[in-house]
């Protein structure tokens, strides 16, 4: 765990570096900088994408998943808790269409898609190296600068779900590790490109609306669907 609470350290530090001096900012220059946040997340989204082995898996976990988050409406709770998060907070309550609401959904997604978050917290629950995560953890905190000072707070309050999904993944790392092959760990990471892109294209560059938090089963199904072929393939 040891890991996690460093990476949660970081994005508080970014987060308030970036709040402080996010205000002294002019609008135009903060939509800028989303913009470039969006386009770099989408190359990196592309870039784990290629290291699929089998895009079909990556599209049945896709839409296996988006129809489990539609049915069990992820996206819809983590903007609920968002926006209690905000009026619970900052006293405001301008619903799931706010900047803070949209600042911690991009954020907890960005924070936990992605095979570092789940590599570097079987990891530090295995044995405690925590490298992995620490190198993450310098990652989120220059995001987290970035991302608050155009998203403002909200961008902090995604220590929660990173906290409990790193947390979580170190406290399991021992079967996780059993588990995990690395061709499963290659579709994992080519899933979670995908959604990355996705979360470029809808909360950072606004071009076209996405229920991203509705695809993260898709990271469980995944190793599935990798097993399910090795186990019927034999």
């Amino acid at each position: 765990m040891t890991g996690t609470l460093i990476n949660v350290v970081a994005i508080v530090v970014g987060s308030l570096i970036g709040i402080f001096f996010g205000a002294k900012l002019p609008e135009t220059l903060k939509a800028t900088v989303v913009n470039g946040m969006g386009l770099f997340t989408a190359a990196i989204g592309l870039q784990m994408f290629f290291e699929t082995q089998e895009s079909l898996v990556v599209l049945g976990a896709l839409i296996i998943g988006a129809l489990l988050g539609e049915w069990w409406r992820i996206e819809d709770g983590i903007a609920a808790l968002g926006v209690w998060l905000e009026k619970r907070f900052t006293g405001n309550q301008a619903g799931t269409s706010s900047r803070f609401v949209r600042g911690f959904l991009a954020a907890s997604l960005l924070y936990c898609t992605g095979p570092i978050a789940i590599m570097g917290s079987i990891q530090d629950g295995l044995n405690g190296d925590f490298q992995l995560l620490a190198v993450k953890s310098v990652l989120d905190g220059f995001i987290s600068i970035a991302f608050a000072s155009t998203l403002g707070i909200g961008v902090l309050f995604s220590i929660l779900p990173v906290f409990v999904y790193q947390g979580g993944i170190s406290l399991l790392a021992g079967t996780l590790s059993n588990v995990l092959s690395e061709a499963m760990m290659a579709e994992i990471t080519a899933t979670g490109g995908v959604i990355l892109f996705g979360l470029a294209l809808s909360s950072l560059l606004e071009i076209k609306k996405i229920r991203v938090g509705n695809f993260l089963p898709a990271l469980l199904i995944a190793p599935i669907i990798v097993w399910a072929l090795a186990f019927f393939g034999k």
